[in-house]
């Protein structure tokens, strides 16, 4: 039992050490897998036995060294076996074995004597060794005989072994050195003494000593396989061309040039067969011709809907390096994915993960995208798009480019569509993707890539034609309809693309704003006022309220704030300008900055990049509009920099086609001192409430034909709860309809003849109240304690004394309070903070 047992054991080690053959060299990344699995620290160039301290705790690690070490000594044997028959069947000549084997018994001591790992022992030892070669040579250069030629054989041996053990004490320059000097002698010496036969074996098995001390021990298999193939091909064209072993010994240690190089004197006939033959190694020639051939039968045996069965066959699983390419790959991983999507997966991640085939893969990810974007028909097809893609990398492969990306962007915003409350705001929400399938197919038809042009261009008017025939039949449905259509947009800053002319009044803002930009010294803007009274909405609204050479560019410094440091800040408000400047309804093309000089010296890299945008756009005033400017203080501490705020201070002074426009809910008295030395000279504008006949346009015709849904009394109703507030008065008018919907559905109204009145304002203040209470409660939370604590006073019936003049004065600017002190200027306001009191 113990016997059988033993035999089993040795042929699962025998096993494992093939194993580890095939890995290193077809399945390098699942060699590294493996290795980090045995130790964390160990790579496929590392040398096991510098870990031999850690033998003892690390079985597998012991293991794994000893299988490195077997496969060293004995792989150049089998090399030598292989070849040799070869050369023999080629040449026509004998082959001298009992030379061969003297060298194998040299390396195989010089092996053995390695592992005792005595470092004064191998360096005696390597002394003794090399001195024994260079009176080999000598004897040999004087033609002694063949016993010169196999002591020299020996020794020549034990120094390869050696050079490759010793390799890790004396460094990899001194081994090979030694290697390629053995390497030399021993050919010289055999080509005098033992015979063209003898120095043809041993150059063949010393070819592959020095790939293997090159490339190092962990990697000596590779060495192996590689220079097995270019050393067969290299010595037998320099045989058959009647070259010395010393010219193939030169091609396959120095590669093409030095091959190229002996050749001139020796014979063209022998550098260029050998040069190509060193080539064809590189790139693995001699594996890629079967695996092409097995492709080729794979693409071509099997029919269309039976190659998802091929995947698990496809070359890259037995061959993880695979440099030259291999055609039809892509092609049935795009057919198999519309049988079986998962097997399709499978394979693109295992390609992406596990092989060098990523460009494959990303071959296959784009054709599967076209594939799925071509076969929408319907318009919930497209909303399907979104999830059927999910799994796609992100960034998305460049073969994409930003094209798929943008049709996912189409897809959700068809989806926002289908899930919105009425058919008209369906309708509405259309404008969105339908305006962005439109400028895709003008981009697609300036593009110089052709390829992308002709995949997504018949995508893009596909789609158009779906979304266009949705938003009619949309169209007709809502007018059908007996509900109220629901164009109230109560939240979100207003789009114009989406809330067209809902945007109501602000005329003076604008025309100042304009007036102040065309002044020979245009000063700092700063647009003020509470939250929710329309600032974001008017700056958007902006570039098509003022003339065309004023170019404003919009920067969100909320989200721009999150970076956290100065790089992040400046490259977020680069890519803001550059995407503002696409959306204008007159779209201007701005370069990208430096990415390097960005991020060695972020503002001034910005400085520049300011001045190259002024001398392209000559005759232009960029008006650039930081929003929630306030958070800039928020960058300024987490970086403990002013650089942001100097990098402004200079735009001011001297870029001249540059204005800035600052908006924000704070005052300038109201920030942190140092702000007060950055933004002199600075313009005011406040933006407060909606003149009463704005508000009253906005709730009777918030877009053009709207039907008349309200008495007169709903109106005033409306504007004295709200004072005109804009967000408030697109809250209440929003659940007003509501309302009206609600009983139509229940028919509690007549559709043709339903009317808002000034009780059914007054039933829906309580949904207002729940509604908006974000709103509300930030504007509460917003006030210091002696603020709210005057407030409560006044809701509690007292009346403002004389010390609360100053509180009182500021709760006046804030637009809480009347002049007078005693009195709320919006009911809503006040309705919600009592009830906020009476749940304390």
């Amino acid at each position: 039992m113990s016997n059988t047992s033993s035999i089993s054991g040795f042929w699962n080690y025998v096993a494992e050490c093939l194993r580890l053959l095939y890995w290193i060299y077809f399945k390098p990344f699942t060699f590294e897998r493996w290795l980090r699995d045995i130790h964390p620290e160990l790579k496929p160039r590392d040398n096991p036995f510098d870990k031999q301290a850690q033998f003892r705790t690390n079985p597998r690690l012991r293991r794994y060294a000893g299988q490195v070490w077997w496969l060293t000594a004995v792989v150049p044997m089998f090399a030598v076996l292989l070849v040799a028959p070869v050369y023999t069947l080629v040449s026509g000549e004998s082959f001298n074995w009992f030379a061969s084997c003297v060298f194998f018994v040299g390396w195989f001591i010089g092996m053995v004597v390695k592992r005792d790992d005595n470092q004064n022992t191998l360096v005696i030892f390597y002394a003794a060794v090399f001195t024994i070669v260079l009176a080999a040579i000598f004897l040999s250069s004087v033609a002694v005989g063949l016993v010169a030629g196999m002591a020299l054989a020996v020794a020549v041996g034990v120094v390869a072994g050696m050079a490759l053990a010793v390799e890790r004490n004396v460094g990899v320059a001194a081994a090979v050195a030694a290697a390629v000097a053995a390497a030399v002698a021993l050919a010289v010496a055999l080509a005098v003494a033992g015979g063209v036969g003898a120095a043809v074996a041993t150059a063949v098995a010393l070819a592959v000593v020095m790939a293997v001390v090159v490339g190092g021990t962990a990697d000596m298999a590779f060495g192996l396989a590689f220079d097995l193939v270019v050393t067969v091909v290299a010595v037998m064209a320099g045989a058959v061309a009647g070259a010395s072993v010393v010219t193939s010994m030169a091609a396959v240690a120095g590669g093409m040039v030095r091959a190229q190089m002996v050749g001139m004197s020796v014979g063209v006939a022998v550098g260029v067969p050998v040069s190509v033959a060193c080539i064809l190694g590189v790139l693995r020639v001699y594996f890629w011709l079967p695996e092409l051939l097995w492709i080729l039968t794979l693409f071509l045996l099997f029919p269309n809907g039976k190659r998802v069965n091929c995947l698990r066959y496809l070359p890259p699983r037995f061959d993880e390096l695979i440099i030259l390419p291999l055609p039809f790959m892509d092609v049935m991983i795009v057919e198999a994915y519309r049988k079986n999507p998962m097997a399709a997966h499978e394979t693109i991640n295992y390609l992406i993960t596990s092989t060098n085939q990523q460009k494959v893969a990303a071959q296959a990810i784009s054709g599967i995208a076209v594939d799925i974007l071509n076969r929408c028909q319907r318009l919930g097809d497209i909303v399907e798009i979104a999830n059927q893609l999910a799994w796609i990398p992100s960034p998305a492969p460049k073969e994409l480019g930003i094209v798929l990306p943008q049709f996912l962007d189409i897809s959700q915003n068809v989806r926002a569509s289908e899930e919105a409350t009425s058919l008209y705001r369906q309708y509405e929400l259309l404008n969105i993707p339908i305006t962005a399938l439109r400028q895709l197919a003008q981009s697609l038809a300036l593009t110089t890539d052709a390829r992308v042009a002709v995949s997504f261009g018949n995508t893009t008017q596909s789609w158009l034609t779906i979304l266009e025939t949705a938003q009619r039949t949309l169209n007709e449905q809502a007018q059908r309809s007996q509900e109220i259509r629901q164009v109230y947009i109560a939240g979100n800053s207003l789009d114009p693309e989406t809330a067209k002319n809902r945007f109501k009044g602000r005329i003076d803002i604008f025309r100042e704003i304009e007036s102040l930009t065309l002044s020979e010294q245009p000063p700092v803007l700063l647009l003020y006022g509470g939250r929710r009274t329309g600032k974001t909405s008017a700056l958007k609204y902006l570039p098509h309220r003022i003339q065309a050479n004023i170019v404003p560019l919009l920067v969100d410094l909320q989200g721009a704030a999150s970076a956290t440091t100065l790089k992040g800040l400046a490259e977020n408000l680069a890519q803001q300008i550059i995407e503002a400047a696409r959306r204008l309804p007159r779209k201007v093309f701005l370069p990208n900055p430096d990415a390097n000089k960005l991020a060695e010296d972020p503002f001034p890299a910005l400085q520049t990049w300011f001045a190259e945008i002024e001398r392209s756009n000559s005759g232009k005033q960029f008006l650039l509009c930081l929003d929630e400017y306030e958070r800039l203080g928020e960058v300024v501490k987490a970086t403990s920099s002013h650089a942001p705020l100097n990098f402004i201070r200079n735009l001011m002074q001297h870029q001249r086609q540059w204005i800035l426009l600052f908006s924000g809910s704070q005052e300038l008295s109201e920030l942190d001192d140092y702000w007060s030395k950055y933004l002199n000279n600075t313009r005011a504008l406040r933006m407060t409430y909606l003149h009463e006949s704005e508000a009253r346009d906005l709730i009777q015709q918030p877009i053009e034909n709207f039907s008349d849904i309200y008495e007169p009394t709903a109106v005033d109703a409306i504007i004295q709860v709200t004072r005109c507030q804009p967000y408030l008065v697109q809250l209440v008018c929003y659940e007003v309809v509501e309302l009206l919907n609600r009983d139509i559905r229940r028919n509690r109204r007549e559709a043709d003849t339903a009317k808002a009145t000034a009780q059914d304002v007054k039933e829906v203040i309580p949904v207002v109240l729940e509604r908006g209470d974000q709103y509300f409660r930030e504007l509460w939370t917003s006030l210091a304690d002696s603020d709210r604590s005057l407030l409560r006073r006044i809701i509690h019936g007292e009346t403002p004394t004389q010390q609360d003049k100053g509180i009182v004065r500021k709760l006046t600017r804030k637009e809480i309070l009347t002049l007078e002190g005693n009195a709320f200027q919006v009911p809503l306001v006040q309705k919600y903070i009592e009830q906020l009191l009476e749940e304390e």
